[in-house]
């Protein structure tokens, strides 16, 4: 119907590497034949939390064909991973999953803290099996959550130490955890922060709410990777993908909020914002401010990921700052 309004995204073929969009299964009745339709949107479906554990091998098994007779990868969940590891079953969990036909291991920290020298174990132990893995990055609990510059690090750590292509950035329930605020809205500040070190396509964002998927498809387009995802919403996030509105669209505001800080820090940003890229040093002529001062300012916004430092072309001795920009799109 109307196929000529269709237009094809970007990656429109699996496997896919931009535009993933991750389902979660949590045994909900499938309608096959609709299914099918969808399934060509579909990249991965987690299995949610123990669940491999709690139903027979056989209603597993048969579940997982399903899935990949359409061309789907299928993860574990982070929860049984950790179990896993805390219970000295690893190895095994890992040989298991690889027998039932599991293609992604999704490993994160929420129970258990590990070295650097554990992690590239694991690592190495899914590898050795032919497995890939995804390593999620954020906690659970809103009452223990990690703040920008941990969440950095870890993002750091997990790229360029222990071999990630894709970080995943933990959302649970999509309240006032990672990305999103007690209201379930996309802290863009936060957001910000993490695409100014690394591209977009380098995360998979859990969003479990509608909302939430319509922001970020808004902010970065149709590549965006997005997990956590209800079954039944995949057609609302494909159309929105290929530039269709839905109704979880209207209402939200897309444009990053101005920075969480003092008045210096907001002067500073004006500043950089009008008249970029700037270094230090004229900073401080134009704003009549305290090097220290200036010095906070800048450090406050590159955390909250509103600027970027870079080196000055014309003196690499100097560092320039210039506003964030989303030129991904």
């Amino acid at each position: 119907m109307l196929s000529e309004l269709n237009k094809d995204r970007v990656d429109s073929k699996k496997p896919r590497k931009e535009g993933l969009t991750c389902i979660v299964d949590k045994l909900q009745v499938l309608d096959k034949e609709i299914f099918e339709a969808l399934s060509k949107y579909i990249d991965i479906v987690k299995i949610y939390n123990v669940i491999p554990i709690i139903i027979p091998e056989a209603v597993l098994e048969k579940r997982i064909k399903f899935y990949h007779d359409f061309g789907i990868q299928i993860s574990t969940g982070s929860t049984i991973t950790e179990l896993s590891i805390l219970e000295n079953y690893f190895d095994k969990f890992v040989k298991e999953s690889k027998k039932l036909g599991f293609d992604i291991i999704e490993i994160a920290e929420n129970n258990i803290q590990l070295d650097i020298d554990r992690k590239k174990k694991i690592v190495s132990t899914i590898l050795s099996n032919d497995l890939n893995f995804h390593w999620k990055l954020g906690r659970k609990d809103p009452r223990h959550q990690l703040g920008v510059v941990d969440t950095l690090s870890k993002i750091d750590e997990a790229i360029t130490k222990i071999g990630c292509e894709k970080v995943l950035i933990e959302a649970n329930e999509g309240f006032n955890v990672g990305i999103y605020d007690e209201r379930g809205s996309v802290k863009w500040n936060f957001v910000g922060a993490l695409t100014s070190k690394y591209p977009p396509p380098k995360f998979i964002f859990e969003s479990p709410i509608e909302s939430q998927q319509s922001s970020l498809i808004a902010e970065f387009g149709q590549r965006v990777n997005l997990a956590g995802i209800n079954p039944d919403v995949v057609a609302s996030v494909e159309s929105q993908r290929r530039g269709f509105m839905s109704k979880a669209a209207f209402g939200i505001s897309y444009l990053r909020k101005e920075p969480e800080s003092g008045p210096a820090s907001k002067f500073i940003y004006y500043i950089i914002k009008t008249k970029n890229p700037i270094d230090q040093g004229e900073l401080i002529s134009l704003s009549h401010l305290p090097r220290r001062t200036i010095q906070n300012a800048v450090e406050e916004l590159k955390s909250q990921g509103f600027i970027v430092e870079r080196n000055s072309l014309e003196d690499a001795r100097k560092k320039v700052y210039t506003p964030i920009h989303s030129d991904w799109l």
